[in-house]
């Protein structure tokens, strides 16, 4: 199949923010290539749903970012099936919420290899790609915490404000090229994640949606729309820019 001019590689893709994100950029007209570590079910109804949507065409891998060398891998197998990547939304993640003080080496590595070093080694990958084409887009999907304090979060934190910190980097020396990026940090989102997190500690879900000025959780639709927005923006002036996605959590 001849590839569809807009191609879409999209990480964390099988659930939560990255599949509702595929979802809104295969309305977009978008094709997508969905890149998860969860089961291939998953990513095949995902695959589905997103044709169904209206992608053109649609492929999925997947792939473990923990791992050295599979976020390039990633970047080749897509461009090997789809042809070219316009966009580039890096939102693997993966949380490891401890004391200060407790944390292993290992805790330290695992963390920042998916959350930073993937996002990292794949918009490196991706250039050749993007600049051959005359630019393409690539957003990161951050967090909140990357800009605030919280307990147990001193590892996420510091991985996502990193993130935060990469996005402005990339965007100060490839904005010239016509290769935008910015990054999306959810603040309180009711992933199953969250909500399975929370709902084991009574009151929790109550409490902190009550810190959220328009009071209550946020959806990853939500997050995702705004993502498909960076994603197809006319023009190149919204560059280095962090867009925090939060009900106004940060603002009190």
């Amino acid at each position: 199949m001849t590839p569809n001019p807009k191609v879409a590689l999209v990480t964390g893709a099988s659930r939560g923010i990255g599949y509702e994100t595929s979802l809104a950029l295969s309305e977009k007209g978008f094709s997508i290539f969905l890149a998860a570590e969860g089961k291939p079910e998953e990513l095949s109804a995902a695959e589905a749903e997103c044709r169904r949507r209206g992608a053109p065409d649609v492929a999925f891998g997947i792939f473990d970012l923990s791992v050295p060398g599979e976020a390039e891998r990633m970047i080749a197998v897509s461009l090997g099936r789809l042809g070219r990547v316009d966009v580039l939304v890096n939102n693997a993640g993966i949380r490891c919420r401890k004391a200060f003080g407790t944390f292993t080496r290992e805790d330290f590595t695992t963390l920042m290899e998916v959350n930073l070093a993937a996002a990292f080694f794949a918009s490196q990958a991706v250039l050749p790609a993007m600049r051959s084409q005359g630019g393409g887009r690539i957003i990161h999907v951050a967090s909140q915490m990357g800009s605030v304090a919280s307990e147990e979060n001193a590892l996420y934190g510091t991985a996502k404000a990193a993130l935060i910190h990469l996005t402005r980097c990339m965007a100060f020396e490839l904005s010239r090229e016509g290769i935008l990026v910015n990054s999306v940090s959810p603040g309180p989102i009711a992933t199953a994640f969250n909500l399975d997190s929370y709902g084991k500690q009574p009151g929790k879900m109550e409490t902190m949606a009550s810190r959220v000025p328009v009071g209550r959780f946020g959806t990853p639709r939500e997050v995702a729309e705004v993502i498909a927005v960076l994603a197809t923006l006319e023009g190149g002036f919204v560059v280095g820019h962090d867009l925090v996605v939060d009900g106004g959590y940060i603002i009190h």
